[in-house]
């Protein structure tokens, strides 16, 4: 009885096991190169009696081969994923290190401010005439300021940012790299005349010493709010809590999003009135398809 048993190599993975006619070929190999083929050839012992020869069937046995391919793209992946983490673990220090010197600004400055009217004004009482005029004109000056700061702001952004201080301000418009960026200088310049104003009206009495401490107070009570707003909600550098929640500032992040686009030659420039400016230049769908957005990704 003669036994023929024949071994191919394959890539096919679906026929683990498939009897096959000898007078058909092997299945086509996709990236295995070579194929093994081997034949085991049994003898016939002779006897009395003859026996009938059997016809064995071919046995075509499937091995998968690992591909190196697979392989490197595992590495990639890895290497990908390491990347990743580290990336977003020097963020997250990033924002926490911009967190603490927020918090620990904004509570030094509004200590200060607070303090700084609560003995202006007792300094005032002390006489026994309250010099009402000189109080008036403190708080209408300091609301006066805090509106007028986003007129000079949008003017200064334009017109001086976006132009001779480019140099500067162009790290804001660039992935940052680190806690901070040039661009943060232009807070500490604001800050200067708003300590010289609030250091002149709160040494000195008088009318024209109590404008100044107002004037001095608006731009500081701007200047916290803009950052909260501007550098906490929209550039997400610090967690501001439900006040990404509130319809209006979700406007103002959005539109302020746009301005960074590009998209209607910068505007707006300003901040807290952002959307009415984007409005004036026809921007209204733009800028609810970036509210929109904002929605989805929160």
């Amino acid at each position: 009885m003669a036994a023929n048993l024949s071994a191919a190599l394959t890539s096919n993975p679906y026929s683990l096991l498939r009897p096959s006619n000898s007078s058909l070929s092997p299945p086509p190999l996709f990236f295995n190169p070579f194929t093994i083929r081997f034949r085991v050839q049994a003898f016939r012992f002779p006897s009395s009696s003859p026996t009938p020869r059997r016809k064995m069937d071919n046995l075509t046995v499937c091995v998968l081969m690992e591909d190196p391919k697979h392989e490197e793209e595992e590495e990639q992946v890895q290497q990908v994923s390491s990347r990743v983490a580290v990336k977003l673990a020097r963020k997250k220090s990033e924002r926490f290190t911009y967190l603490v010197a927020a918090v620990m600004s904004s509570f030094g400055i509004t200590s200060m401010a607070v303090f700084a009217v609560y003995y202006r004004f007792s300094w005032q009482f002390q006489g026994g005439e309250i010099p009402w005029s000189e109080m008036f004109g403190t708080f209408a000056f300091s609301m006066g300021a805090a509106v007028g700061m986003e007129f000079w702001a949008r003017w200064a952004h334009k017109a001086l940012w976006h132009a001779s201080l480019w140099h500067m301000h162009e790290s804001h418009h660039r992935p940052r790299e680190g806690p901070f960026e040039l661009n943060d200088v232009f807070a500490i310049i604001n800050a200067v005349p708003a300590i010289t104003l609030l250091g002149y009206g709160f040494f000195h009495k008088g009318l024209l010493p109590g404008l100044c401490f107002g004037t001095g107070l608006g731009i500081t009570v701007f200047g916290m709010a803009y950052m909260f707003v501007h550098d906490g909600l929209v550039h997400k550098r610090f967690p501001v809590g439900p006040i990404a929640n509130v319809p209006y500032f979700r406007r103002v992040a959005a539109a302020h999003q746009v301005h960074h686009s590009d998209k209607f030659n910068g505007v707006p420039y300003g901040l807290f009135l952002g959307p009415k400016e984007l409005e004036e230049v026809g921007g209204q769908e733009e800028l609810e398809k970036e509210i929109s957005r904002r929605i989805r990704s929160s």
